[in-house]
């Protein structure tokens, strides 16, 4: 589906390597046509997910300013039922999780049975940010991948499937989105002069995101890097990606909730009898 997935540590990841936009062959038209097409299964999927409450999910989504990723977040849950989706903003650490250590507010919001939490930024901001503008020692953001990976696995372990997703865009694309910014007063909100600074350092977000997809790259949880120069194609792909990690259990969440309609049917009929019963004593 034309995304670069990486599922085993790697040394060589160079992110110049990887296109930020869709195929010469991809229109417009045919990634909406194709995100109709499966938002009908996406939804099922989910339904059964929430029903069967064995597997949650999930979806960490990083990026540099203006690379979509509240955009991602809105088009992917709209494909979703509202009810089992969980965002959180990962934003500056607040006076009580600076207290914590770095994983402490990031578990809490983890996924329960049967949800999909999605991550707007996440606890790679501690391998990321604080790199780059060298806000702590590079002996403590660098012994955090390996606190990362264990914390990844241990939400493997209870049935989490884990889908980390990096939205690719180029420098000139980030400028364009950030001036639009500034045109479009409905995007006024989101101006910061901080995303302009940060242009500076965009060599150093590049090696800081190769690092972090080479050192935190497993199988039971993958990164995903997405071409996001063209919005379209972008939500295409993550809806398409997620699609495909959660149809192989399909069979899996329906066996259960037919084992769990069993059981009710079962409680059911014995209440109706000991209820047929009463009336037929007061006979």
């Amino acid at each position: 589906m034309h995304f670069h997935r990486f599922d085993s540590p790697s040394k060589k990841v160079k992110l110049s390597d990887i296109p930020h936009g869709p195929p010469d062959d991809w229109k417009k038209k045919d990634a909406h046509e194709k995100f109709a097409e499966i938002n009908d299964e996406l939804f099922q999927l989910q339904d059964l997910m929430w029903g069967a409450k064995t597997h949650s999910v999930l979806m960490v989504l990083q990026g540099r300013d203006a690379a979509g990723k509240d955009g991602s977040v809105k088009h992917v849950v709209g494909a979703l039922n509202p009810r089992g989706v969980r965002v959180t903003s990962f934003g500056v650490p607040t006076e009580e999780e600076r207290q914590h250590d770095f994983l402490w507010r990031v578990h809490r919001k983890a996924p329960r049975a049967g949800e999909i939490a999605i991550f707007n930024r996440s606890h790679y901001e501690d391998v990321l940010v604080v790199r780059v503008r060298e806000l702590c020692k590079p002996s403590v953001w660098r012994e955090r991948f390996d606190m990362i990976n264990s914390f990844e696995n241990s939400l493997a372990k209870a049935n989490t499937i884990v889908l980390k997703y990096f939205l690719h865009i180029s420098k000139d694309e980030q400028k364009e989105r950030l001036l639009a910014r500034e045109k479009d007063p409905a995007d006024a909100w989101k101006l910061n002069v901080e995303d302009w600074k940060d242009r500076e350092y965009w060599d150093g977000y590049t090696e800081a995101y190769e690092d972090v997809i080479g050192k935190c790259s497993t199988k039971h949880a993958p990164w995903i890097v997405i071409p996001a120069n063209a919005k379209w194609f972008r939500n295409l792909v993550i809806a398409r990606s997620l699609l495909e990690a959660l149809r192989p259990y399909k069979a899996e969440w329906t066996k259960r909730l037919a084992e769990e309609g069993k059981i009710g049917r079962r409680d059911l009929q014995e209440w109706r009898a000991a209820e047929q019963a009463k009336v037929t004593r007061k006979r």
